[in-house]
């Protein structure tokens, strides 16, 4: 099943994103909320990607980004016993319409809302990121490994606060100089793939919609790291929870949210 999700990926990517990036009209673009961008690549992908998951699991649930936009309520099935799959056909979107290169399609598999298969793939790239739980995490066919943390002055990371509420948004931004800021690619499959190749230390969102990072939790676990809400709790898919933190090892982790979530405790 792996492969073939994965296959099924690329080929989607193939027919249906690459064709259409940077050549899409300004009609192929709207705007589902103010800042939130969809094109007719996002849908076709899905769509497409819905039925494949349909053929080679039979029987199983798929939540894709875009038809939970339309229908919240498929959001309750997160937790179901399963095989529910996630799906976002295009993560990045905004980087995509604008013809920036960061852009990805990501899947993950839930069991009771825990991801226990991912796959993230960076179509321009060519890369793909797999994990099942308990078999590792491969990129590109290899089995990856991450290494131990440096000092958190020396940690390179990314933090996003557009959601956080204040004062803890402010108080986090103020301690940004504890730390490397890389930023965000603005694509969430790429900045676990940056983390993947050793390239990040540490990756902070505060919105956590589950086809955005299910898929990266996994794999950051799989290859060695620690995942967890930012309350210390097992990231697991639900509607109300909020924040994940991916470090390179425990240890990072705690250094991490004690330095810019000291709220939260230790």
């Amino acid at each position: 099943m792996l492969h073939s999700i994965a296959d099924l990926m690329r080929e989607t990517a193939a027919g249906e994103l690459l064709p259409r990036f940077r050549a899409l009209a300004a009609h192929e673009i709207e705007e589902k909320s103010p800042g939130d961008v969809v094109t007719v690549a996002d849908r076709a992908a899905e769509d497409r990607l819905t039925r494949g998951l349909r053929d080679i699991v039979p029987g199983c649930t798929v939540i894709g980004e875009e038809a939970a936009h339309g229908d919240p309520g498929l959001l309750d099935r997160l937790g179901e016993d399963g095989p529910v799959f996630v799906v976002d056909p295009l993560d990045g979107t905004a980087n995509f319409a604008a013809g920036r290169p960061e852009f990805a399609v990501m899947i993950a598999l839930l069991r009771k809302g825990r991801p226990v298969a991912a796959w993230i793939y960076d179509p321009l790239g060519r890369n793909v990121l797999m994990a099942e739980e308990g078999g590792g995490t491969t990129l590109n066919g290899e089995i990856r490994r991450l290494p131990e943390s440096p000092a958190l002055a020396e940690a390179r990371g990314s933090a996003q606060t557009r959601f956080l509420e204040e004062p803890w948004r402010g108080r986090l931004d103020a301690a940004r100089h504890r730390f490397r800021d890389l930023g965000s690619t603005l694509c969430a499959g790429h900045d676990y793939l940056r983390l993947i190749q050793g390239r990040m230390d540490f990756l902070l969102y505060w919105r956590t919609l589950p086809w955005d990072h299910a898929p990266g939790a996994l794999i950051v676990a799989e290859a060695g790291g620690h995942v967890a809400r930012p309350d210390g709790r097992p990231f697991v898919c639900d509607r109300a929870s909020r924040g994940i933190l991916s470090a390179l090892d425990e240890s990072l982790w705690h250094r991490v949210r004690a330095a810019l979530l000291p709220h939260l405790g230790t």
